[in-house]
């Protein structure tokens, strides 16, 4: 736990430190969201295409500025044109297009420049609020002014994000001290005759921007909104609006003519000029232009904080693990998609990869510990109990208490009688003798494991074995005893096979015993082994030596007896240390 909580500060210092793929991802995570959006047909602006038809017919670009005159006239609503004048005509019809300004409401392009230059036309604003908006606006040292006025004015330039993308465009910006509106915003101030326009600061940037006939447009601190990318746009070629225009309230004419007006990179694709500011200016008609509400960080460290907790709870268990990391996934997810329904830009890619890293570092965690705990079980049980059982506490490890636990057990000694004479039959081959016992061995082992037996240990030609630990066995009484049935039937079949070969016969004693005892790892801090220690264990050791006292093969103490079989009484003995007397007998043959 103290190295996933470790890891969970690490990762969300990652995610507040939002290093450059991060800042990259969430920049592609804005623009799905962005384009989640239904299209929408706007049924207010119209876009006007100088196309190569039209630059062709008047024999190259720049065209006379008479055309942009004559253009203005056929315009039923506000024009707007994101063309630049720096420069005189070079086929002299300034005068025309001026007059024409003079009389038309009209809206001029301006570009902020790199250069310091003169300043830009006095554009009526008014400050509201304690904080000044200067300290918080894109800055231009300059202004490319034009040739012509218009009683509109309003900058193209945009703002491209960390990868080169326009998602947002400022609606005002300044140059040496002095604001200017976007493009957008003058031909919407223009539209409801407004004379100017407010824009409000406090301590934490720009609040909003308004045009007073209008209403609020809120920005981000730096004065921007979030442009809406996926609408449509009735549009129309210069030829054939100067033949038939549509009627509209908003038409802004840009040059689409090959090799003229550049390109720029929006969520929706490359985009013209006149492209854009159509695109602004609907965003600020409907109203509810997409924001990043400030509380968004706060939102995203609170999924991201209570995600690593539920993860961190079912780490262990990869089937609850798994449904967990995917609602959380999904659920985030769905819940940035919705906020887009209410204007809100809720990014959650960030929050997203760290808590998939997260998931996935912990549960490869989990799985080496629980492959090295498995292995562990594996290689500590897997000679003592079947494969069965190793299989059951591989695949839950809480069954195996460890380290002292005291439990009641059953308890098997089995050894081989007479085993002097066997080993100096094998006095000039002590490979056979080795062969022969681990022969006997393995013929036993395998009833006591079938049987849930867990083996604790050979010594020599004896074999120690006890029932109901580490796993619980029900019953074990009796399983012990059923174990000593068939290994005695089976060591009948071993000696047919014995002495069929010219070998000794092996003949053996087993004591059982239940009883209480200490059971758990027992050993030095570098090597301990699973075992047992207690009287009842003793006391099985003591009655498997007794077998030869009693010329039987099987004794059984009175703690042991249970239901289904005939027992024959043998004695009552006192046991070594004990003053009370125990019953044991044998099972009939």
């Amino acid at each position: 736990m103290k190295i996933n909580l470790l890891l969970a500060a690490a990762l969300a210092a990652l995610f507040i430190w939002n290093p450059y793929p991060f800042q990259i991802l969430e920049l592609k995570s804005l623009d799905a969201l962005i384009m989640s959006r239904d299209t929408v047909q706007d049924e207010a602006i119209l876009l006007v295409d100088i196309d190569e038809e039209l630059v062709k017919a008047y024999g190259g670009y720049p065209i006379p500025r008479s055309f942009y005159a004559q253009a203005i006239q056929r315009t039923e609503g506000v024009p707007g044109i994101t063309v630049a004048f720096p420069d005189r005509d070079i086929h002299g019809f300034d005068n025309a297009l001026q007059t024409t300004l003079d009389n038309y409401q009209t809206v001029l392009s301006f570009i902020g420049t790199t250069q310091t230059s003169e300043q830009g036309p006095h554009v009526g604003t008014a400050q509201i609020g304690n904080g000044n908006p200067t300290d918080w606006l894109f800055n231009y040292p300059g202004i490319l002014r034009s040739e012509v006025d218009a009683r509109g004015i309003g900058l193209i330039s945009t703002a491209p994000e960390l990868d080169g993308v326009v998602r947002r465009v400022p609606l005002v910006v300044q140059s040496q001290e002095k604001l200017y509106p976007s493009f957008s915003l003058e031909m919407l101030r223009l539209a409801v005759f407004d004379p100017s326009y407010q824009i409000k600061t406090n301590e934490t940037g720009v609040e909003w921007v308004r045009v007073p006939k209008y209403g609020k447009l809120p920005t981000d601190e730096n004065g921007q909104v979030f442009v809406n990318w996926n609408t449509k746009f009735y549009r129309q070629s210069a030829s054939e609006f100067m033949k038939e225009p549509i009627p509209a309230p908003f038409v802004i004419f840009g040059v689409t003519a090959e090799g003229v007006a550049p390109l720029v990179a929006t969520p929706a694709g490359p985009k013209y000029p006149h492209e854009i500011q159509g695109a602004v200016l609907n965003t600020l008609i409907s109203g509810t232009p997409l924001s990043q509400p400030s509380w968004s960080l706060w939102a995203e460290l609170t999924i991201l904080v209570t995600g690593m907790i539920a993860i961190m709870i079912v780490a262990s268990n990869i089937y609850f693990s798994l449904p967990v990391i995917l609602t959380l996934l999904g659920g985030t997810g769905y819940l940035s998609w919705r906020l887009v329904e209410s204007s809100y830009l809720l990014d959650v890619s960030g929050t997203l990869v760290i808590l998939f890293l997260f998931w996935s570092i912990v549960q490869f965690r989990s799985f080496i510990t629980q492959y090295l705990l498995r292995l562990q079980i594996k290689q500590q049980f897997g000679t003592y109990i079947s494969p069965a059982q190793v299989e059951i506490l591989q695949k839950d490890p809480s069954l195996l208490r460890l380290g002292g636990v005291t439990r009641q057990l059953t308890f098997l000694f089995s050894d081989i009688r007479g085993f002097t004479p066997i080993s100096e039959f094998y006095q000039s081959d002590p490979q056979k003798l080795v062969e022969l016992v681990n022969r006997f061995l393995t013929n036993q082992t395998d009833i006591i494991m079938k049987h849930e037996g867990t083996i604790d240990k050979y010594m020599g030609d004896c074999i120690m074995a006890f029932w109901n630990a580490p796993l619980d066995v029900e019953d074990h009484a009796r399983k012990a005893q059923a174990a000593a049935l068939e290994m005695r039937e089976a060591l009948e079949k071993l000696n047919e096979e014995l002495k069929a070969e010219g070998n000794p016969e092996i003949h053996t004693g087993v004591g059982i015993n239940t009883g209480p005892c200490v059971v758990g790892n027992m050993g030095s801090d570098s090597r301990f082994d699973y075992s047992v220690l207690g009287d009842a264990v003793n006391l099985a050791a003591r009655l498997e030596s007794s077998c030869k006292e009693y010329d039987t093969d099987l004794i059984i103490s009175e703690h042991s007896m249970v239901e289904g079989f005939v027992y024959d009484f043998i004695d009552e003995v006192t046991v070594k240390g004990k003053t009370e007397p125990v019953k044991i007998y044998t099972i009939q043959k």
